[in-house]
């Protein structure tokens, strides 16, 4: 129950920051190259640096035209992918969770621009092998996006980095040992936008 309120007042904020971004609003997905961080046994034994996958993602952005920059709040269900050896098996890590970036964008010339900003994360799931875990040790978590976009009248593209910055970790015991597992995303992401909303002269 808990869990399904945190949800609901996140989808609410997003939406209140879209709501809100009166220059424009839209839809949004595309494709990513994703990976975490190491796999560790606390002994110390075992380490793995992983190996990166493809993702998804797709949600609404709305735009708010501030002169020469903009705020462009999103809300976005993303699923990652990375790829770790496990007991000489190749295993799949797999993450959804909700992005809410607020990003802060600088119109370079013509339709290009460049952009900045946090994006506050919600993890809605997470999965190895078949096992779920629910200790990811926080479920709300912080990252940062910055890239560049360019639009073409509707139609949007961007490309950008996503790192997250909170620790976060998922725990679990196999065969009397500890694994920890770094749970932050780190994305190279390529989206397409279109503007549902009629351009402001």
């Amino acid at each position: 129950m808990k869990k399904r309120i945190a949800l609901l007042s996140y989808t609410l904020f997003a939406t209140f920051l879209i709501a809100n971004a009166q220059s424009g609003f839209g839809i949004k997905g595309g494709l990513s190259y994703n990976s975490n961080g190491e796999l560790n046994q606390v002994s110390d034994i075992y380490k793995n640096d992983g190996k990166g996958k493809s993702g998804f993602n797709i949600g609404l952005y709305g735009k708010l035209d501030l002169g020469p920059i903009y705020l462009r709040p999103e809300l976005v269900y993303t699923k990652t992918t990375s790829e770790y050896v496990l007991n000489s098996e190749n295993v799949n890590y797999k993450i959804s969770k909700i992005d809410v970036p607020v990003l802060v964008g600088f119109k370079l010339f013509g339709p290009i621009d460049i952009f900045a900003g946090p994006a506050f994360q919600y993890y809605l799931d997470n999965d190895l092998k078949g096992l779920n875990f629910e200790s990811i040790d926080n479920e709300f978590s912080l990252g940062m996006n910055i890239g560049a976009s360019i639009e073409l009248g509707r139609i949007g593209v961007d490309v950008r980095y996503e790192r997250g910055l909170s620790k976060n970790e998922s725990n679990w015991t196999n065969a009397s040992e500890t694994f920890t597992l770094d749970s932050r995303p780190e994305q190279l992401i390529f989206s397409v936008s279109y503007r549902l909303s009629k351009k402001k002269e």
